[in-house]
């Protein structure tokens, strides 16, 4: 944690994002880790805005509030695909969880801006992918993200399709209109994309 923060204070970042492998082999899912590098930052980086991604810590609830008591502006915490392809893309993973940490994040800490991102290609259809955004809003998720998945190596799932950059912004729009207060939405997006816009947003939305 200490050597995080002196790179983040050496570069002079205003804008941070702190994320790790699944540590499920660990009680606490890596959490007390988290606090640790906020915590770290915090007194070098006062100014520095801090989003953690983190995994779904299999669902232990105690673990997430011990992160949010941390107060990073941002939780991110991905669903990553529509819940028919969970068995194939996400096996560990279950969707109800994720959304349910995102729903405990609202309630545990109202003034963090939660965040989730997926990503399209795997052979997913239009509005299994809407029907995602509504559920995400439904648990009251701030900002989006939706990346094209491109297969890292041959042993990863392949591509099932090549979304057309007109289709991403069509779920911009319609993120926008569920009242995501940012949708970002391209066939380059990554969950960190444009993170640091967030500052924008918490002046634009304060809480």
């Amino acid at each position: 944690p200490t050597r995080l923060a002196e790179a983040v204070q050496r570069m002079g970042l205003n804008h941070v994002v702190i994320t790790s492998v699944n540590r499920d082999d660990l009680p606490d899912g890596g959490a007390s880790q988290f606090v640790q590098c906020i915590e770290a930052i915090r007194l070098v980086s006062p100014d520095t805005t801090i989003e953690v991604l983190i995994p779904d810590l299999c669902g232990n609830w105690d673990a997430l509030e011990t992160i949010l008591q941390a107060k990073p502006e941002v939780l991110n915490h991905n669903t990553e695909t529509v819940p028919r392809l969970y068995r194939k893309v996400r096996p560990q993973g279950d969707y109800q969880r994720s959304l349910e940490l995102l729903m405990r994040t609202r309630n545990l800490a109202p003034s963090v801006y939660s965040k989730s991102g997926i990503m399209v290609g795997l052979g997913e259809t239009d509005a299994e992918v809407r029907q995602v955004m509504a559920d995400l809003r439904e648990v009251d998720c701030d900002i989006l993200t939706i990346g094209q998945y491109l297969q890292p190596t041959q042993k990863h799932l392949k591509i099932s399709e090549f979304i057309t950059p007109n289709q991403f912004d069509t779920w911009k729009e319609y993120g926008e209109s569920l009242g995501f207060l940012q949708v970002v939405s391209s066939p380059l997006t990554r969950s960190s994309y444009h993170a640091e816009q967030v500052r924008e947003l918490m002046h634009r939305y304060p809480r």
